[in-house]
């Protein structure tokens, strides 16, 4: 029977028509009534009264989403959803709930496309935006859309900008007592000036001048060195191609550009950096304080890469003659005496003064003179070809393991400070001038990588750790790892032979430092945070240079310092393969903007100064957009204190799994986003908030209290047999001759694969298709019935008549589809009937406050179920049913929770609560032991009494064989356990 003809018979079925009928009057009636919006405390939106009147707060936070061209692809609301759930549950049980939605609308995507079209890139985001706000408005999200905002908006990145100079008018004081009693806060940098000024601070200066006696060009200098933000020469990934600096994950493992594969440089270029490093150990320890995946905090902990160990010299003749040292950080000083030779990074600065200019020196070894001897005659060719090929590698492809290792010999030898041994100095790719010193001493007998060079360069392989003492002379047929014992490792000054690993490090440390060669020091994999873009579309940074270079800010009442239109959008491009060329910003086209005359009344009158031409990264944005939502009404401050401090206010008890005794930090309540996002942004918004909370900003000292990192939605993609992709939505399946089937696409068949939805595979499913097929409550109820909110899952349109089903029959719980009358009467249901509702209710409160939203919708069909098998639904289970299912599907019971007589809408009734004492159990299993031991067990009614049940265990068959010789004792705890002791 058709769906047509369905309808005419049943014109008041809950169908796909219907549905969107509904959905789009209650969404419009939220709107007008502004039911999602959170009152604040203080500012221009406060309701002191309301807020006190709703209790506690709750702050639910989603990933900063980016408008794309594309739209939304079904997979894109999941995590939307679940909060949207969340939210609504809460609103339910009484809770003041701020849960907004804006848009990360700076980027490179709407300036690509500019570049082709050479339309503004703001007209494509905000068409973008457009779509966007459309389509989550059509899925019955509860935002508090007066909160709403795009970081391209001017009232916004005017606060970016505020927030960027504070972080550079800002230092790092590592001895500065916190609250908390740890050390290292940040501090303004008119505290570091008065330090200079009263002598209480030396002034990093060679010859010793006083702060008063510094030009102003001095001083502005020796300021920067302490900044946290400040501009430096830095290694970058320079692509000549495209013309702009890119980020790490904008490098592809092969050394290229991500967008048109183009080769990529390491480059020193003079580029804003944040000094997120002063912050390291914060950051590492106070993953601690947080209640986010296990995972995740290791993925943070491993990039910040916090390492114990020695920082130790080996001692280096340069070709000028010059006594120089190679400086490295190593975690395994115990191992020195295995030191046999050492590798620099091609990016090291000493790498010029170790490489000859004559020919190779005797004892050089034929396959330490690189891939192309031929062509590299001399140290000097071998190291230059070398480091050009090492400049079109990105950090990933250089340190991957298993690959082939490379590397030239310097032509100069160091010596090891332990054993006196002339040790050669190799170039190789596998070190990165990024991590530690650029520099490594090499141990083949312990560390894989090392082990592996020096089985390919014909270098000396020597063990000095060995499972036990007794095995120092054993053979290494590969690098030996493990625990164990210092061996082969002594000299005239410390003898490490015989301790354990730690000892030996302790032992080791110790003698190096007596002896002026090293010292114990901690580092970290961590780098500051490159900070500028050669783009346009991204905030311009609040900063000027006068004629000397000296860095002023952008007076705070001329902010937003807005972007000018240019003529061009993209950055001047150049050969691909020219290293050498330098980045020019599309901004340097706009002289008129570029060049300004400002009096900053600090005495010197009306000067030239020249802005800064790069732009912030998107990051910036997205480092404090929380913080916005709090007040975004607010002109005055990015955020009112009082507000700040409600919404994100610390708690009195610490979060999930934090360790005894740890503070809460405070923050948002739950954010909710991918695990793509679960290193840099972070990391990075992690570290603006403590600059902010430092200089007193804010109260709060982390912005995400708790992380749910989620799972995907996945699809099948099809590919022909030239690989390449075809559109999912025609391919048709078929049964093949093997049982198997066989998928066909345009009369051909095709290969299908399972990975991410997404335009590019071909794969994607719109959520309009949805919305038109099924409504947008069977759309939602279905991404979160799929499973585990934290496990990827795979898309099926065609299972999504499954929740289509359990909404149609919840509709006819309620509503005649024939008469449209409601059938729900007011009679008691009965025990089995109360029972199950108030272990469901139970269990849903649970399975909401847990985010196991596909066990909830599990326990609710099967009520559901059960009402669906009565003649009169009882109101009483009817009306909690829809209380219950309104966070996962709000149209459909809003529309219910009126029909059945109530005003007012569902978003603030409050959710139903479990009656204990009105769930019965039918039976009991009661375990029966004799001595102790389980012999038997029986089905009993919950009210048995003890006589009873003392009658039924000793009747049992596997008793009586138990107890032949009588009965001592008998101990009941009806209705669950008897205990028979025999004679």
């Amino acid at each position: 029977m058709s769906e047509q003809t369905q309808t005419n018979e049943t014109p008041f079925r809950y169908t796909a028509a219907m549905a969107g009928q509904i959905e789009v009057a209650w969404q419009d009636r939220w709107e007008e009534e502004g039911t999602f919006n959170a009152p604040n405390p203080a500012g221009p939106w406060a309701e002191p009264d309301e807020v006190a009147r709703r209790g506690q707060k709750l702050v639910v936070l989603d990933m900063f989403p980016y408008p794309s061209g594309a739209g939304l692809h079904v997979g894109h609301p999941l995590g939307y959803i679940a909060t949207d759930v969340y939210s609504r549950f809460h609103r339910m049980l009484g809770k003041n709930v701020l849960h907004a939605l804006g848009y990360d609308a700076f980027g490179l995507p709407a300036e690509q496309y500019a570049v082709q079209t050479g339309q503004h890139p703001r007209k494509t985001t905000e068409e973008n935006m457009t779509v966007m706000r459309r389509q989550l408005r059509r899925l019955g999200l509860g935002f508090d859309n007066r909160r709403s905002f795009a970081t391209i908006d001017e009232d916004y990145y005017r606060w970016t900008q505020w927030i960027f100079l504070q972080i550079w008018d800002a230092w790092y004081d590592e001895a500065a007592v916190r609250e908390d009693g740890g050390r290292g806060k940040a501090r303004p940098i008119s505290e570091l000036v008065e330090e200079f000024e009263s002598g209480r601070r030396a002034v990093p200066t060679e010859d010793g001048r006083p702060w008063a006696d510094l030009t102003a060009t001095e001083q502005a200098k020796a300021l920067d060195a302490f900044r946290l933000a400040y501009r430096s020469e830095a290694p970058v990934n320079w692509c000549p191609g495209l013309g702009t600096v890119l980020s790490n994950e904008e490098v592809t493992n092969e050394g290229r550009s991500e967008r048109g594969n183009f080769p990529v440089f390491r480059r020193s270029l003079a580029q804003w950096m944040m000094r997120i490093t002063a912050y390291a150990d914060r950051l590492a320890d106070d993953l601690d304080r947080v209640d986010w995946p296990e995972n995740v905090k290791l993925m943070q902990r491993n990039w910040i890469g916090r390492s114990q160990g020695a920082r130790v010299r080996f001692p280096v003749v340069t070709v000028a003659g010059d006594q120089s040292d190679i400086e490295v950080f190593t975690t395994r000083p115990d191992t020195l005496f295995g030191a046999t030779f050492m590798v620099v990074a091609p990016e090291h600065p000493l790498v010029d003064a170790l490489v000859p200019d004559g020919d190779w020196p005797e004892g050089t070894h034929e396959d330490w003179k690189g891939p192309d001897a031929a062509s590299a005659p001399t140290p000097r060719a071998a190291v230059a070809a070398y480091q050009l090929a090492a400049s079109r590698k990105g950090d990933v492809e250089r340190q991957t393991e298993g690959k082939d290792k490379t590397g030239v010999f310097t032509g100069t030898w160091a010596t090891n400070p332990l054993n006196g041994e002339a040790i050669p100095v190799f170039v190789a790719d596998y070190v990165l001038m990024g991590y530690g010193t650029g520099a490594i001493m090499a141990v083949p007998g312990h560390d894989l990588r090392d082990f592996e060079y020096a089985t390919k360069f014909s270098l000396p392989i020597r063990r000095v750790v060995a499972a036990s003492p007794d095995e120092a002379e054993a053979p290494l047929d590969e690098a030996f790892v493990g625990e164990g014992f210092a061996v082969n490792s002594a000299n005239d000054h410390v003898d490490l032979n015989g301790l354990a690993v730690d000892d030996a490090k302790a032992r080791i440390v110790e003698a190096l430092e007596l002896d002026g060669i090293a010292e114990g020091a901690i580092t970290y994999r961590i780098r500051d945070w490159l900070f500028s873009r050669q783009r346009y579309w991204g905030e311009p940074f609040p900063i000027m240079f006068d004629e000397d270079g000296v860095s002023y800010p952008v007076p705070e009442d001329q902010l937003p310092l807005t972007l000018p239109d240019v003529p061009d959008y993209s950055p001047k491009t150049f050969d691909p393969d020219d290293a050498t060329s330098s980045p020019e910003p599309p901004l340097s086209r706009v002289p008129e903007w570029v060049n300004v005359e400002l009096d900053l009344g600090d005495g010197r009158g009306l000067r030239r100064f020249r802005r800064e031409t790069n732009t912030m990264p998107n990051w910036a944005g997205s480092c404090w957009y929380y913080f916005r939502y709090l007040d975004p009404a607010n002109h005055e401050k990015f955020v009112d204190p009082e507000n700040e401090a409600y919404w994100l206010a610390t708690q009195p008890t610490p979060v999930a799994g934090a360790p005894a005794g740890t503070r809460d930090p405070g923050g948002v309540d739950l954010y909710v986003g991918g695990v793509e996002h679960a290193v840099l942004h972070l990391l990075y918004a992690r570290f603006w908030h403590k600059v902010l909370f430092d200089l007193g900003h804010v109260q709060s000292e982390e912005p995400f209290r708790k992380y749910f990192a989620q799972g995907y939605i996945q699809a099948y993609a099809y590919t022909d047999d030239r690989g390449q992709y075809v559109p999912a939505a025609e391919v048709v399946e078929e049964p093949g001759t093997d049982g198997q089937p066989t998928f066909v696409w345009d009369g051909r068949l095709v290969n299908r694969e399972y990975g991410k939805i997404g335009k590019s595979l071909k794969n994607s499913v719109s959520p309009d298709e949805m919305y038109d097929a099924f409504g947008a409550d069977t759309f939602r109820v279905y991404e979160m019935a799929m499973g585990p909110l934290e496990v990827s899952k795979p898309w099926e349109t065609r299972a999504v008549v499954g929740s289509q089903r359990f909404l149609q029959r919840l509709w006819r719980n309620v509503v005649d589809e024939v008469t449209g009358d409601v059938r729900v009467g007011d009679t008691e249901p009965d025990q089995a009937l109360t029972t199950q509702l108030h272990r469901t209710i139970a269990g849903v409160r649970e399975d909401f406050e847990g985010l196991r939203f596909n066990t909830a919708i599990a326990k609710l069909i099967e009520l559901n179920n059960a009402v669906t098998k009565l003649d009169v639904p009882p109101r009483e289970v009817v009306e909690a049913l829809v209380l219950m299912v309104a966070p996962v599907a709000p149209h459909i019971a809003e529309e219910l929770w009126a029909k059945l007589g109530h005003s007012g809408g569902v978003s603030y009734v409050p959710f139903p609560e479990s009656d204990p004492t009105k769930i019965v159990e039918e039976s009991v299993t009661c375990v029966i032991q004799v001595r102790g031991k389980v012999r038997d067990r029986i089905e009993v009614a919950p009210d048995i009494s003890e006589d009873q049940l003392r009658e039924l265990a000793l009747a049992r068959d596997k008793v009586k064989a138990a107890t032949v010789d009588g009965v001592r004792t008998v101990i009941v705890r009806a209705p669950r356990l008897v205990n028979v002791v025999p004679l």
